[in-house]
Parts: structure tokens; sequence; C-alpha cells
């Protein structure tokens, strides 16, 4: 079988410290799907398609890693994608608090999937795509905190949104 974990958020935007987890992983698993999930009740800054095109071309040379949309719940998507991991980063003590609850009750939906936990590298532990999205919105300059190519994406559309 296929060491196959499914890295699950809504990317909005994807961040350097996403990226730099994914490439992590990549050394533990076989494949990493990038889930994006839709949710419909749920107003993002950047529209679904948007964020798959800008986080598959971040990965275009990666054969490892598939990025996929997907609505529902996480444990589902990981059934259908044949994949028996979540992969999950924590940046602090507040992220495990919380990621160890969701982690618990994916568990109890899903007995065989289990969550992997990374820590966050050192220098991407600040880094919020609540915050990132904030500074954006805002005019801050965001390229030290997301992927080059993504950053430039992010400034044309807010441009084009005005």
């Amino acid at each position: 079988m296929d060491r196959i974990a499914v890295f699950p958020g809504s990317f909005d935007p994807f961040t350097l410290g996403h990226e730099a987890l994914v490439l992590r992983a990549l050394n533990l698993f076989d494949k990493v799907i990038i889930g994006i999930g839709l949710n419909t009740k749920k107003k993002g800054l950047i529209p679904h398609e948007l964020r798959m095109q800008w986080i598959k071309d971040c990965f275009k040379d990666q054969e490892k890693v598939e990025v996929i949309g997907y609505t529902g719940l996480t444990v589902n998507f990981c059934r259908e994608q044949n994949a028996p991991y979540i992969l999950r980063g924590l940046r602090d003590g507040k992220d495990f608090d919380y990621e160890r609850s969701i982690a618990m009750m994916n568990r109890d939906l899903a007995e065989e999937i289990e969550t992997y936990f990374l820590i966050t590298d050192p220098e991407y532990t600040a880094i919020n795509a609540s915050i990132v999205r904030e500074i954006a919105v805002s005019g801050g300059d965001i390229d030290r905190f997301v992927p080059r190519n993504i950053s430039d994406e992010i400034k044309n559309f807010l441009k084009n949104e005005k």
C-alpha cells in the first residue's frame, strides 16, 4: 500500500510554512495530496479555483504532490483518495490543542486514518494565513510570507478586484 497523506486546509493563502511542510513530508510519504477544502458558507479572499491553480504551480516539478479540491469531511476525502494519513502542521501549543481535538474526532469517525503532526520550521512559526490575508488586503508586502508565484498572483488579483 502506498503511503499517501492528505494535507487539508483552505490555504487562503498558501504560505511558505505550508510549502515547507509539504516539502518535508515528501520524505515521509509516497504522495502528498494537498486537499483544498471548499466551505460554501465561508467567503475567502481568493476564489477556490485560483488557489488550486496557484498551489499546483508551486509544485509543478514535484510528481509526488497532487492538488485536489473537496467538500465534506476530510476523513471521507481521505477514503476517496485511498489516503490513510492526514498531515497537519503545528506552529505552537495553541495549534496543538486545536489540532489534537480535530485528530481525535477524525479518529473516532475513521479509526483507519492516522493523523501525523509536523512541527513548523522556526522561521515560519509566526506566519498565519489569516494575518497574511489581512496584510495583502491592506496593501502590505507579503513577499516574505508566501511563495513568490503566489505573492505575484495575489497582488494582480487584488489590483483587478478594485
